[in-house]
């Protein structure tokens, strides 16, 4: 492609609001262009690295039996009724109506697509397993897109579904995502590690996240690096420090005037914070089935009384599982002093028509202090079972840097990143409910056992992104770069004949040989030239000039390297063809079995 023709160009300056450094290369080296919040375009260089990385895809999902269809990114909203994820998903899910006043839903993932083909085409065991996936356009109206690829509107996704009998043959196909998952990435020249995760709207048993670690992610991940244990901060664990044994004492009203929070409340009282109860109250968003048990009916708010001990706090993703809400906010002072609260003085001891959730360590944490329900007084000597008791008691409390490790008891340390990659055990989540049934060898009707597989393209570019450039542009790995040479022609002023000559045999022997090339025959400075060259960051860049012609031939130099070297034109094809082949042997050198944990 000569850069002349090549439909984008590069920005001296990125905009202002490209907050993180691949937002802003992307868009200054002309990979895509941004229509609104979150909606882009990819220019050519960057629907080249897509389609590279499209290419990965298909090849590792080919490799453990895969079979690629595609599915529509506009359903009807039957089949999102039937699991009851039409009600259940907010704003984010697109709506709309066709011209009939037929009710119609943008994809945001395709589990209810996939599974009304499966009832349509599987009818016996013999079917099973099997494994279908495409590489789709979904949207998902994200309230706050930010960081360019990394959190869109609409994207591309690679989502591969399982279909199995049984759930040992689910765990023989999740297993074989998870390493086809990172063969995938190393593929791609990104480090990636897995992390155990929230199954979230999608359902189902079992998840892991594959993130890579960065500052700019918005994820926050417990890491343990003494026995290896990860998980995303919605559902990790820790080992909690016991409670000192005591028997109960008796319940004592106590004055701590302006002690509204937990450490005003240990300070005045000369405590430390772990003898005392914190309370948290949230409005619940929980959706109610019909009045016929369908799955069509609302949603109503609930006033949630969560309770964790002073010393931790409430993980509200936790909090949400157990009360199984779509959504939480914090609830209003009236909506507090309704229950018979008081706001920074609240207590369960007392309260009725309040659903209650109590941490764990609540329950095993004797005599701790709590609020009386009234302005100005707390409560001593509070115990579950003999003063309160909840609806829910389970581990609700959020893990933290230096928390001990749930596996191990080693401290654990919390770092950002971003999720490019998931996987779900979904088992009957959605087979049930559509009716996804197979005649088994005993001649009995079972539901198809599902997982669903998913990786962000766009957030995979983004991240590779991240991870490969320097202070003067990207320096794409060869296994995705648009282009693995940039050819540079220096004619001069005079626009040396000899130069251009040179270069042009040489742009169409490259291109006889297989070598993508990218050349910059544009009538442009030097300066300019090699600027642009190090901010598209294409592994190899080759410069024919008068100067480099005089020296004997060719200038090469790898992008992330400092040396340059001429080289004769004879010589200058078997010689890059070779640097290529070393280029993807140091990627495939990268490509190592990761076990499964």
């Amino acid at each position: 492609m000569r850069m002349s023709r090549l439909f984008s160009q590069t920005l001296r300056e990125a905009p202002a609001e490209a907050e993180i450094a691949s937002h802003r290369l992307l868009l200054r080296a002309g990979f895509i262009r941004q229509h609104a919040a979150g909606i882009f375009s990819y220019l050519p260089l960057g629907q080249r690295t897509k389609s590279k990385i499209e290419a990965i895809l298909r090849q590792e999902m080919d490799a453990i039996g895969g079979q690629e269809i595609s599915m529509p990114v506009v359903q009807p909203a039957e089949i999102w009724k039937e699991t009851g994820r039409w009600e259940s998903i907010d704003a984010e899910m697109g709506r709309l109506k066709d011209r009939s006043g037929r009710e119609l839903a943008l994809a945001m993932t395709h589990e209810e697509a996939l599974a009304d083909l499966v009832r349509r085409e599987i009818r016996s065991y013999r079917q099973l397993p099997a494994l279908l996936y495409h590489i789709q356009t979904k949207w998902r109206d994200d309230p706050r897109p930010r960081a360019g690829l990394i959190r869109v509107r609409e994207f591309t996704m690679k989502d591969s579904y399982s279909l199995d009998a049984d759930w040992e043959g689910l765990e023989r196909q999740y297993q074989a995502h998870y390493k086809a998952y990172f063969r995938i990435f190393q593929r791609c020249g990104l480090p990636m590690i897995a992390v155990r995760a929230d199954t979230g709207m999608m359902g189902g048993r079992t998840a892991h996240e594959f993130m890579y670690l960065t500052p700019v992610g918005e994820d926050t991940l417990l890491i343990c690096n003494h026995c290896g244990y990860a998980a995303n901060r919605q559902v990790a664990t820790f080992r909690k420090p016991s409670a000192p044994v005591e028997a109960p004492l008796e319940l004592e009203r106590v004055a701590t005037p302006g002690a509204k929070t937990i450490e005003d409340l240990a300070a005045f009282l000369g405590i430390s914070k772990a003898r005392t109860a914190k309370a948290v109250f949230l409005m619940a968003s929980i959706h109610e089935s019909g009045s016929d048990g369908n799955s069509e009916g609302g949603s109503r708010e609930r006033l949630v009384f969560a309770i964790v001990r002073g010393d931790m706090e409430v993980n509200e993703n936790k909090l949400a599982n157990a009360v199984r809400a779509r959504s939480l906010r914090p609830a209003t002072e009236e909506e507090i002093r309704a229950a018979g609260a008081v706001p920074g003085y609240a207590s369960p001891v007392g309260l009725s028509g309040v659903l209650v959730v109590v941490d764990d360590a609540v329950v095993s944490s004797p005599n701790l202090v709590a609020g009386a329900n009234e302005e100005g007084y707390h409560l001593r000597n509070v115990n579950y079972g003999r003063d309160f008791q909840a609806q829910i008691v389970t581990d609700i409390a959020a893990a933290g840097q230096d928390d001990p490790c749930p596996q191990c008891g080693q401290p654990m340390n919390a770092r950002r990143g971003v999720e490019v990659g998931n996987i779900f055990q979904l088992g009957t989540r959605y087979s049930e409910p559509m009716g996804c049934y197979f005649l088994s060898p005993e001649g009995d009707s079972r539901p198809v056992i599902m997982g669903s597989y998913g990786i962000g393209v766009g957030r995979l570019i983004a991240c590779i992104a991240e991870e490969w450039h320097d202070e003067h542009g990207l320096t794409w790995p060869v296994s995705v770069a648009p282009y693995q040479v940039h050819l540079v022609l220096l004619s001069g002023k005079g626009k040396d004949p000899g130069a251009v000559e040179a270069a042009e045999n040489l742009y169409r022997d490259l291109q006889a040989a297989g070598v993508e090339v990218l050349y910059d025959d544009r009538d442009e400075t030097p300066g300019v030239k090699f600027n642009d060259a190090d901010l598209i960051g294409l592994p190899i860049r080759l410069t024919i000039s008068p100067r480099a012609l005089g020296e004997g031939g060719v200038e090469f130099r790898l992008r992330t390297s400092a040396e340059r070297r001429v080289l004769p034109l004879d010589e200058i094809i078997p010689f890059v063809q070779e640097q290529i082949a070393d280029l993807f042997a140091a990627i495939e050198g990268q490509v190592h079995p990761v076990p499964y944990t």
